[in-house]
């Protein structure tokens, strides 16, 4: 081989070499940038079940986060976090946070406005629907049952720090709530007012609460109204719910 094929080897081997540790160097400086450390980016983490701001998904289940108060979520998240509230995949992934980061998150989250779904027509009877209204509007005092709107607002959007809103959410979602402070598979510090109305409650009270909730439009401020808005039927406003 001649010296001149020698050098245009050599040339061809040096060239593709360095193209070759070029790309093995851009790859690299791929593949170590790091993602960016915001909050947000941390909760994407929630966005499969709850949306990428907390505004819910199609799974009816998983309810919307967004716009609850700070308070009401930082408790909801401390009591998954300690087994008081059950659901193992939200058990598992919150046992080892701190409440200040549960807090963070809370807050995050509560800061969010998107608006809300559209209400979804009831699917009970009339009869139902009448009953679920009364409920919401009046309660049934031979009953022992405070309406709805006296701890949750005349426009059932909450109020600070702790009283969630009840708008937004889809009817399996409320019912499988309102069931589970019957049974007692969820719970709150004393006193626990939650649990002490709905253990009033029968099936169709729970049927037609959650049908007619889940069919209310969105008011035209949706947001939890201030601390102390308005009087409660029981000292449990700044309790964790």
């Amino acid at each position: 081989m001649t010296a001149l094929c020698h050098s245009r080897l050599w040339l061809v081997i040096g060239l593709s070499l360095s193209a070759l540790f070029g790309a093995a160097d851009a790859f690299c400086q791929t593949t170590t940038e790091k993602a960016p450390d915001t909050i947000e980016a941390r909760l994407l983490a929630c966005a499969p079940c709850h949306g990428a701001v907390g505004e819910g998904t199609n799974n009816a289940y998983f309810p919307r986060l967004a716009g609850k108060p700070a308070g009401y979520l930082t408790n909801q998240l401390v009591a998954f976090r300690n087994g008081r509230r059950r659901y193992p995949p939200m058990n598992y992934l919150l046992e080892y946070l701190p409440e200040d980061y549960l807090a963070v998150m809370a807050n995050y989250f509560a800061a969010q406005k998107p608006p809300l779904p559209a209400p979804v027509p009831p699917d009970v009877s009339q009869q139902l629907v009448k009953l679920g209204e009364q409920l919401i509007e009046k309660g049934d005092y031979n009953r022992g049952l405070p309406a709805c709107s006296s701890c949750h607002g005349p426009n059932l959007t909450g109020m600070e720090p702790a009283i969630p809103g009840l708008l937004g959410l889809r009817a399996s979602y409320i019912s499988a709530q309102l069931g589970g402070w019957r049974y007692g598979t969820r719970t709150a510090a004393a006193p626990d007012c939650m649990q002490i109305v709905a253990g009033h409650l029968t099936e169709d009270d729970v049927k037609a609460v959650a049908a007619v909730l889940a069919s209310r439009p969105a008011p035209a401020n949706p947001q939890p109204v201030a601390k102390g808005s308005f009087a409660l039927p029981f000292a449990c406003g700044s309790q964790p719910q």
